[in-house]
């Protein structure tokens, strides 16, 4: 019965139209971010130990053996004059983002990728690794053992390998020993960065903001900048982060530019809601030359002094498919994909098409070719 009604869903989603789902609001904090509400990414260098003999080999990798060294050190072993061989150990980079207003004690997840010449990382456990940021300032420690998706197998004959075995990550392995500097009720003024940078949509985030502010807070708070921006002026009698809860939850309506995304490797279009191309004649074909060659060997008379030689042969043959010519255009997304589905073409058809109609000026969009 599951199956059934898994199926029946798949085809009601595959069958429903492009455009019946329409233009739907959004929550203002789902397309802004607060400016200067960031993280901040850390880096460091560490050691990851306890590896089954899929460490870095020493005598390729200098600075792992250099490392160990000094952390042996440390710890007052000398091993200086000793000629390690082990490949239980890894030099390792270790990288994290330190979220915003992260207090000392919290802990973040890191990533630990290898530098070395290590095949996998699976079963090691980094040692405690300091993590700094721009500023050389150490902001948080990291250990532990690393969690690492894939796998490699090596034998005389034959290799299997799955995802990356030398890359992992410790959830939760960094304790954040210091604060980054910053207040956020230090600022009166507060801007709204939006994620998708647009005029229309800068504007109707301002109206919906002071149309709530005005009945809330008896006052106007908001201004845009530019299509990129809008100030918040928060009220004295209340604080920045609820201020921000408020206005984050308020439903607005999210505009962009018509675009059209192309990218040739994969053969991947994407086509935006309100691209528009003007009635058009299109007529696409495909042209298959095909030449093979081969070799045919000409044998003498009898009795006769010619010899027996062999002459290349090549075979040439040219194809091409009947293309009739079709109408396309669309004041709709629904339309145009109809359009283009009826005309029974391949992605780079499709992509194709798009870039010469574009040349001719009926299509109403930006095209951007990756």
């Amino acid at each position: 019965m599951s199956r059934f009604l898994a199926l029946f869903l798949a085809f009601t989603l595959i069958s429903l139209p492009v455009g019946a789902g329409g233009s739907s609001g959004v929550r203002i904090k789902d397309i802004t971010a607060v400016q200067g509400v960031r993280a901040n990414q850390l880096i460091g260098y560490g050691l990851v130990v306890g590896l089954n003999g899929t460490g870095d080999s020493l005598r390729n990798a200098p600075f792992t053996e250099q490392s160990l060294q000094s952390m042996l050190d440390q710890m007052g072993v000398n091993i200086r004059n000793a000629n390690a061989r082990t490949r239980n150990i890894a030099a390792v980079l270790v990288t994290a983002d330190l979220p915003a207003f992260a207090g000392a004690g919290s802990r973040i997840d890191v990533t630990v990728s290898s530098l070395g010449d290590a095949t996998s990382l699976a079963g090691g456990s980094l040692v405690m690794t300091p993590l700094s940021g721009a500023d050389t300032t150490i902001y948080a420690v990291a250990q532990g053992p690393v969690a690492v998706s894939g796998f490699a197998a090596t034998g005389r004959a034959e290799s299997i390998s799955q995802n990356v075995p030398t890359t992992g990550r410790i959830p939760n392995g960094a304790l954040v020993e210091r604060e980054v500097a910053g207040a956020l009720d230090d600022e009166g003024t507060l801007v709204l960065e939006l994620r998708n940078p647009d005029f229309t949509t800068a504007v109707r985030i301002t109206d919906t903001i002071n149309a709530f502010a005005a009945e809330r807070y008896g006052q106007r708070v908001a201004r845009e900048q530019d299509l990129r921006s809008v100030s918040l002026q928060r009220p004295y009698n209340i604080s920045a982060a609820r201020f921000l809860a408020e206005v984050g939850d308020l439903i607005t309506e999210a505009d962009g530019p018509a675009r059209v995304v192309i990218d040739e490797r994969t053969g991947t279009v994407v086509i935006g809601r309100d691209v528009q191309i003007a009635t058009v004649a299109v007529s696409h074909g495909s042209l298959t030359v095909r030449i093979t060659e081969g070799a045919n060997v000409s044998q003498p008379e009898p009795f006769s002094d010619g010899e027996t030689v062999v002459v290349p042969e090549t075979f040439v043959s040219v194809n091409q498919e009947g293309a009739n010519l079709a109408m396309l255009g669309g004041t709709n997304l629904e339309t145009l994909v109809r359009g283009l589905n009826m005309m029974g073409l391949k992605p780079t058809g499709i992509i194709a098409i798009l870039q010469a109609i574009k040349t001719s000026g009926a299509l109403q969009a930006e095209l951007v070719v990756q």
